[in-house]
């Protein structure tokens, strides 16, 4: 299975296992997401979930040769991206979290990363633009001039930068991630839970006024994208481990 769900008291833990990709996200993983995360939100005795990856990688991406399927009705793009959400969800980060990865993880409410991780977003040397929401989230959980950054170099952000930067919640050691994770649902869960979900729909409706808008202009500029001989070449650049040679169409 690519993706294993475990219950623990009212946590939900859901583990992305697809090490041998380096948990490149396929269709697969989507329907095994999207099938987790409609159970934390239908189940009453449920109150709080975990995203997670393996113990060295969360997630590389989207698999650029087979996909990620379609989007799911409730929860979008890797059965969560889009998602309306009542429920606290936190991403437990050990490795890198780049591309459709780090989009997961702005998914989340709250981030656990081991002092290891790494995030980033290397479409850019494929041509190609984040398109799960990364472009506008990421300006809105990081600083601009940081999520600019990340955008235009394809650069990946270290786990104690984003930790001083107020986008990790925890720094844990290396291998700890999950763990750290739990403690901090569990600690969630010590709370009330239907007070618990109002103040995080009020919250969430601030981070995510507006965001009809900018999925509109996402979508639009990565199709314009799709299409050009530059996002052709990124992609076989990358198969072919070589550096692209850049057309400018």
């Amino acid at each position: 299975m690519t993706v294993e769900v475990e219950r623990s008291g009212h946590v939900l833990v859901v583990s992305i296992q697809r090490e041998e990709k380096r948990n490149a996200l396929n269709a697969e993983i989507t329907a095994g997401v999207d099938a987790a995360m409609n159970e934390l939100e239908d189940d009453g005795d449920l109150w709080c979930g975990v995203l997670t990856g393996t113990g060295t990688v969360f997630s590389a991406g989207a698999d650029l040769g087979a996909g990620t399927g379609g989007p799911t009705p409730r929860g979008g793009e890797v059965g969560l991206v889009r998602r309306a959400r009542r429920k606290p969800l936190i991403a437990a980060v050990e490795g890198y979290a780049v591309g459709g990865g780090l989009e997961l993880v702005l998914s989340c409410d709250l981030v656990v990363a081991s002092t290891e991780a790494r995030f980033g977003f290397p479409e850019v040397r494929r041509g190609l633009m984040p398109d799960y929401g990364g472009t506008f989230r990421s300006v809105r959980m990081l600083p601009p001039n940081v999520a600019r950054e990340l955008l235009l170099t394809g650069d990946f952000l270290a786990a104690e930068r984003a930790e001083r930067l107020g986008f990790v919640n925890v720094l844990a050691e290396p291998g700890r991630a999950r763990e750290e994770a739990l403690a901090l649902a569990r600690k969630i869960c010590e709370n009330a839970p239907l007070a618990v979900q109002a103040a995080l729909a009020s919250a969430n409706e601030v981070v995510g006024e507006g965001e009809r808008g900018y999925w509109a202009t996402s979508d639009r500029l990565h199709a314009g994208l799709v299409d050009t001989e530059d996002s052709t070449e990124g992609v076989a650049a990358f198969f072919e481990r070589r550096a692209p040679q850049w057309r400018n169409r």
